[in-house]
Order: C-alpha cells, then structure tokens, then sequence
C-alpha cells in the first residue's frame, strides 16, 4: 500500500532532522573526509575537558556551570558543606587546603600545584563513572572518588603549548569519551567500539553489584565528607556479571603486565598472575586495523617505549621489570593496558600483521620525517609523556605533543593530513556537560565524560570551536568514510563523523 502524504511529510521531516543530528549532510562530509589522505590520531590520557580546557575563550567551559551541575553531593543526596581532598589511605589529607564545593584553580592559591607538579590521580574506573554521572547531573564526583574534592579542579590551560594549537586550529567542546571508566575500555573503543569478552573469569575479578546495578559498599562506609568510599570489589572489578571486559585487565601476551610462567613462552603473559587474576582471552571481534586491512589501507599502531617494554616482558618472572609498569627516571613507564591491538588473536605473536602493523614510538618519528607514514596511524605516547596524573605532570606531556605537531607540520605529508589529538578518558575529573543518551547516541557502556579534543590540519578550520556532539567512536566513523570501510557496529549512529571541523 502507498504510504500517504501526511506519512511521507512525517518521514520526510525525520530523515531532515536526522541529518541535523551530526552536522553536514554525508555527502557534504564525504566530499570534506576525502581531501584527506593521512590521518594522525594522538592518543593521551585522563583529563576532562573542563580540567584543561574549561577556561577556553568561547568555548562551553566552567563559567557556563550551573550549581546544579557542579554543587556535590553525598551518597545520601545531601550537597557536601566542602570539598574535602582523601590521601592514599582514603582518609582527608591535611596536605591539602578545604575548599568550597565548586570548581576551583589546581595552579593558583590557595590550592598552587603548578602543572609541573605530579598531582592525585582520581579513580577512573567503569562503574565508578556511571555513578558519577548520575544521570546527567555530575554531582557525585567527590563522593565516588578515592581523592574526594580533587576531582574538581581544573588548570588555567593558556600556559599550554596545546592551547596555542587549539586557538590556531579546531577544538571540539562537545566530545565524550566512548566508553565509562577508565583507559583500558577507551582504547578498545577506539580501535572497535567494543568491550572485550571475558566469560570465564574468576569470580575474585568481577564486580560486585547491588540490586540498582550500583557497586556495593562496604558496611560502615563513611560519607563522603569523612573519607573514600568503601567497595566490596576494589577497583570497581575488571568484568561485568556478565562477563564483558570493562576495567584494567592484561594482554595475553607480552608486553604484559602479567610476567611469562615459568615453563611457558616467553612471548605469553601466565595464566594468572600472583593474585590470580587472568590475562583477557585472545580476542576475535572486528577492529577497524581489519577493515583498513581489508581495503588495502596503510596502518600502524606506534607506542613508545613499545619495542623496550616488549624485551623487557620477554624476561623470566624472576627478573625484576624495568620499563613496563615502572616509575624511574630511566624509565618510559611502559603501560601494557594501552596497547589495545596487543589482546586479538589477529595481532598474536609470530602473526604477520603483528610485525607489519604494531610499532615502537621511534618509527613513528622516522616516518614523520621521512614521509613515509601510513594512510592512518595510532600514536600512544609512553606514560611519561601521556599527561597521566601521579605518575607524570602535565606540563611534559603536553611539551611532547605539542613537538610532534610542530614535526608533522614539517612532514612532507602535512599537506593532506588531518591530526587528531585526543584523550582516551577523563581520568575521574569532573566535566559540568552530560553525556548524550538515547538510541544512537549511547549504550550501557557509554558515552562517559567529557574529554579534550584538537583537529589539526590544512583542510581545518581556523580559529573554530566545533560543538558537534564526537564521541571517541567519531574517529572510527571518520576513517570509515573517508577509506569506505566496513562499519564496526558499535559506532554510535548519531555521532558526528569529524567533518563539521573541516573547511568546504
């Protein structure tokens, strides 16, 4: 039967808003996407927007908070007198001045932690995230916090190199991290938009919920104002009830954070480590290195530290490790948990896509050099270098990121390149803008917070805030159509596809 015109105006005013959801129109983006022939992802860690960007001339940052986006509250809903900043052992740390229950200076009196100082890292964890949130109104950050009242401060981000990029090319205010919690689920989402599977998992690492879905306290937990909240599963616990993969968990193979057994390959993380818990299985779900691959397109995964972390996880377990997982001067601080390519089958050791496509940090500046990058490339900085508060400052990180840029604007390549600097999470900070929900924009693993985001290119804009709702699943939606992959289904249909940041 033939549909009727009131029915066909009514689908034809759906279709026109669909399309305004994410921007330009798909032919409009395509035609954008495709004057790019190298695109440059620089993935750094833990920073909410507001954190580092909320002071942004024009851009959506702290002074458009409203109390209701900002006042905290306590686990029983009542909004906390004050701030109150937890040490390591969850209880107020008297190092730390009181502060009001609002967003305040971490580098100005009376709090005055330059960004050259290594500052707490807020747990960012999956469930922890979710509570946070609350529904939108990111009002129990403090209270689901180790570090309490830190959660709220932020940095005035003009003595950045980075600001400086942001303010010549693109930043985009309205991007959210793909995935709750923490880095490891991040940088699966950004290679599939996925979490991994892990069935069999111990129970000792699965999360411990009550009937809301919630973790569950601890009886006796103190309120907010008084210390940490207490967790029957600490850490929040690495896999769901049912089984997906959400919190920091290990590669199968080395690097990893779990040594070789003693009588195993040294190439292989053990079946446990000396707690128990498992290396995740080999995965097999689909990742955008498989469709690039597919297509015939070019690719890499570069880390640095890369190459001495993977001799350094290749030594029996007796041998104290010296990269991987390490906080010393000589040191890159190797985190295996970012490699997210380092946990498919595809990638195993021995593989050829593993020798062909995962590489260390020096190859990638070689190439930037030479002009012989890969039509798309993933760049890890080493943790030293990823902004990532307690084990580094931000102010190294943000020098590093800033002089790869200034060296692709050299490259050769640079003419048809689209640089995209981004972080993999929010690292427990506090953002005022709630995450898009809804069919198409979100699922029960995310979007989470909030994050910086930077597009840097000749065909970018200039001087532009780009308020399109991204989220970290953008990315792969932008190298989908540009190279006319495959779509991975967990690409969130409503996010934009990164071309409302680029010129006609």
């Amino acid at each position: 039967m033939r549909p009727s015109l009131p029915r066909l105006a009514a689908l034809a005013v759906a279709l026109a808003l669909a399309g305004c959801a994410t921007g330009p129109s798909r032919d409009a983006g395509s035609a954008k996407l495709h004057k790019i022939n190298h695109v440059v992802v620089i993935y750094a860690e833990n920073h909410s927007f507001d954190n580092m960007y909320g002071l942004f001339p024009g851009a959506n940052g702290i002074a458009n908070a409203k109390p209701e986006n900002y006042l905290q509250r306590d686990h029983d809903g009542t909004v906390l007198p004050e701030l109150v900043i937890f040490g390591p052992d969850g209880k107020p740390n008297p190092a730390f001045p009181r502060m009001p229950n609002k967003p305040f200076r971490i580098d100005a009196p009376p709090m005055n932690r330059p960004p050259t100082t290594i500052v707490p890292s807020p747990i960012h964890a999956f469930f922890h995230n979710q509570e946070q949130i609350h529904g939108g109104r990111n009002d129990q950050f403090a209270a689901m916090s180790n570090v309490g009242g830190w959660v709220m401060g932020h940095y005035d981000g003009s003595q950045f190199r980075m600001w400086k990029w942001a303010q010549e090319y693109t930043l985009a205010d309205n991007f959210f991290m793909g995935a709750f919690g923490g880095s490891y689920l991040n940088h699966q989402y950004l290679i599939c938009a996925c979490a991994p599977r892990h069935e069999n998992a111990p129970a000792s690492m699965r999360a411990v919920l009550d009937a809301d879905g919630k973790l569950t306290r601890k009886p006796g937990s103190p309120p907010a104002r008084d210390g940490a909240v207490q967790l029957v599963s600490s850490g929040g616990g690495q896999v769901t009830p049912d089984g997906w993969s959400v919190n920091t968990s290990q590669p199968p193979w080395q690097p990893s954070g779990i040594p070789p057994a003693a009588n195993g390959p040294l190439t292989h993380a053990a079946p446990a480590d000396s707690h128990g818990s498992q290396p995740v299985p080999p995965q097999t779900a689909r990742t955008v290195g498989d469709t690039l691959s597919a297509k015939g397109v070019s690719w890499a995964w570069y880390a640095g530290g890369y190459d001495k972390a993977l001799a350094d996880g290749m030594q029996p377990a007796s041998i104290k490790r010296s990269v991987i997982y390490t906080r010393s001067p000589s040191s890159p601080n190797f985190q295996p948990h970012h490699q997210p390519f380092n946990y498919y089958t595809r990638f195993a050791p021995g593989t050829p896509d593993r020798a062909q496509h995962l590489k260390d940090g020096e190859d990638f500046l070689k190439a930037i050099d030479a002009g012989t990058l890969p039509q798309v490339s993933f760049y890890k900085p080493a943790g030293v270098d990823t902004q990532h508060p307690s084990y580094t400052d931000i102010m190294t990180g943000d020098m590093h990121i800033a002089g790869l840029l200034e060296r692709l604007r050299k490259s050769p390549q640079w003419k048809d390149m689209l640089v995209v600097v981004t972080y993999d999470e929010n690292g427990g900070y506090w953002d005022h803008v709630a995450p898009p929900t809804g069919p198409g924009w979100g699922d029960r693993f995310g979007p989470g917070s909030r994050i910086p985001t930077i597009l840097v290119g000749p065909t970018v804009k200039k001087g532009f805030i780009d308020s399109t709702p991204y989220d970290t699943t953008s990315i792969l939606k932008m190298v989908t159509e540009r190279f006319r992959l495959e779509p991975l289904p967990g690409v969130r249909a409503k996010m934009g596809d990164l071309s409302n940041a680029l010129v006609d």
